[in-house]
């Protein structure tokens, strides 16, 4: 049976191959991405910010990308409009908060991460 094919190494600029089911990157930057993505508490999303978040959607119940396009969908989540990348300011900023449905976000999310912000 044959294997699959190695894949290359998802950081920036280098050219390794990973074999496949072994993860995004190669045994040199395995260590630099370990923390890229912090638990949601840690990233701020905690009980502070559930209660936040049900008043924020309790006063703008309609999503706002559904309604540009003349549909009244229910607001399930509260998206920050500027990535806050970590930023407690931008974080609790309520003029950067928008409601938006699961579908939205989700459209959303996805076009952002496909251009991601690095730290090193």
């Amino acid at each position: 049976m044959p294997y699959r094919p190695s894949v290359p190494c998802k950081h920036p600029m280098c050219s390794e191959l990973v074999p496949y089911g072994c993860g995004p990157y190669c045994y040199k930057h395995k260590a630099v991405h370990q923390s890229d993505r912090d638990s949601a508490s840690k990233r701020g999303y905690n009980r502070h910010w559930q209660k936040a978040r049900v008043r924020y959607l309790h006063s703008h119940p309609l999503c706002v990308e559904c309604k540009k396009v003349g549909r009244l969908t229910q607001a399930t989540v509260v998206d920050h409009i500027v990535p806050h990348r970590g930023d407690q300011k931008l974080f609790w900023d309520e003029s950067n908060w928008q409601p938006l449905c699961k579908p939205c976000h989700d459209k959303k999310t996805w076009n952002e991460d496909n251009n991601p912000t690095y730290k090193f």
